[in-house]
């Protein structure tokens, strides 16, 4: 119950390392609950990024409603906070109408700061903003991810070294309180808890994720993804934007500059998807809560997720 009496909002919770299975069985359950799909996708909210972020295709969302895709542009700013807000409104108005809620994604940040909240943390100090952002812009991601790992090894080791945005977090947190920014993180827990939650994780044996990351990889480049890179470049959305850097369109930008063959590019794709889905698991590991099933496993989801609603309707 929350802190007014009325009952909070229950979520099915389905999370997994990329190319699992994710999308297909969500789109089984909730088929079969009546429910809708809330993405927990940090790069799906994109417009027009879609074959590479393997957002789910306009038959798919016609079948079972999805939310919080297509929200922005690549130029855009988005964050984990703007996504809890977008998130939390949808959230509230499907509880409102008896609808099953499946939040659907690998982004962990997100599903945290989702279902317990975002640490405050100290205000930005723009002096040193502004310093560590010309930094950025002048010598790119790797001497400013190498300064935090110099000085704050506990934050490095959970920041992208890509993620120029978390990379100036970590180094302000720091640097106005003298600690580091994992240990504000963990003194919180994200301890707003707004919903009751059943967790189900997807997981198979490390061989067969492989296979399906190579598979899915090559039905992209099949489906247009080089085209879908070449019209983002050449509506103006510059390769440096941090969208454009993630994984797969990076590689594909750097393609384009003549920068290798499509055969290599294809083998780093993958090497560095299958390096991505280890850490997606690392992440969902620490999580005591989630159940873990396989993607086949569909009648033991069915049965726990059943159970799961029941009690919201016989409390």
């Amino acid at each position: 119950m929350s802190v007014s009496g009325e009952p909070k909002p229950r979520l099915i919770l389905l999370v997994g390392p990329t190319g699992v299975g994710k999308t297909r069985l969500a789109l089984e359950m909730a088929g079969r609950f009546g429910g809708e799909i809330v993405s927990a996708d940090s790069l799906q909210v994109y417009r027009g990024m879609d074959i590479g972020t393997a957002k789910p295709t306009p038959e798919e969302r016609r079948r079972i409603p999805h939310h919080l895709l297509d929200v922005v542009d690549p130029d855009q700013l988005f964050d984990a906070s703007r996504y809890c807000d977008l998130a939390r409104e949808v959230i509230a108005r499907l509880h409102r109408e008896k609808k099953p809620v499946f939040v659907v994604g690998g982004t962990g940040l997100y599903i945290r700061a989702l279902l317990g909240g975002l640490i405050a943390g100290p205000g930005a100090d723009e002096a040193l903003r502004r310093t560590l952002q010309e930094e950025l812009k002048r010598w790119g991601t790797s001497p400013l991810y190498e300064k935090l790992r110099m000085r704050d090894e506990k934050a490095a080791a959970q920041v992208n070294p890509r993620d120029g945005v978390r990379i100036i977090r970590a180094l302000e947190v720091l640097e106005a309180t003298g600690r580091s920014i994992v240990d504000h993180q963990q003194e919180h827990r994200f301890g707003e808890q707004p919903y009751e939650v059943l967790k189900i994780g997807l997981m198979l044996e490390r061989d067969r994720l492989l296979e399906n990351i190579g598979i899915r990889t090559d039905r992209m480049i099949a489906e247009g993804f080089v085209e879908e890179v070449r019209r983002l470049l050449a509506t103006g959305y510059d390769g440096s934007l941090k969208p454009m850097q993630s994984l797969g369109y990076r590689h594909i930008c750097a393609y384009l500059a003549g920068e290798g063959d499509l055969e290599g590019t294809l083998r780093m794709i993958k090497r560095d998807t299958c390096r991505y889905a280890k850490r997606q698991m690392t992440w969902f590991a620490a999580d005591r809560e989630i159940v873990w099933l396989s993607p086949a496993d569909v009648d033991a989801a069915a049965e726990r997720i059943g159970r799961f609603l029941e009690t919201r309707e016989n409390p």
